[in-house]
């Protein structure tokens, strides 16, 4: 499975996800990317670094990236971290994609770049680990 997470920077939200995803589903392919390209090639932001690594997760070799047409074809599934960034990515996805494309959660995570709550964000995300790999198995049965 090739999945890719998806938040504005790429260097928050997403790029936790990827690392949170990759600890729970180690043989899946997950990568993280940003609708904007402002932080292209920069790690984590330090505080979310340092959140994610309080509950195990070393997301500090990560570096930022900004999703492209070609990402539709080359991933599974795209996973947007709030319905902004879905939003931007149905404007980008091309007409022949082949990646299944939906919010990561069933409800916007907060970008703790504006908010502060890294913790609470990391919280949001664990909380919905076990359905988007739950949901991911199933698309795989189809």
């Amino acid at each position: 499975m090739r999945v890719l997470l998806v938040c504005l920077g790429n260097i928050c939200r997403s790029a936790a996800a990827q690392g949170v995803l990759q600890a729970h589903a180690p043989d899946w392919h997950i990568a993280s990317a940003g609708t904007g390209g402002w932080h292209v090639g920069e790690p984590p932001y330090p505080p979310m670094q340092a959140a994610a690594l309080s509950r195990g997760y070393d997301i500090s070799a990560q570096r930022a990236a900004q999703v492209t047409p070609a990402d539709f074809m080359r991933y599974d599934l795209i996973l947007a971290m709030d319905a902004q960034n879905l939003a931007d990515l149905r404007a980008i996805r091309p007409a022949d994609a082949t990646a299944t494309l939906r919010q990561f959660a069933h409800s916007d995570v907060p970008d703790p770049y504006y908010t502060r709550d890294f913790d609470g964000c990391l919280s949001m995300i664990e909380a919905e680990v076990p359905a988007v790999i739950n949901d991911t198995s199933a698309l795989l049965s189809r």
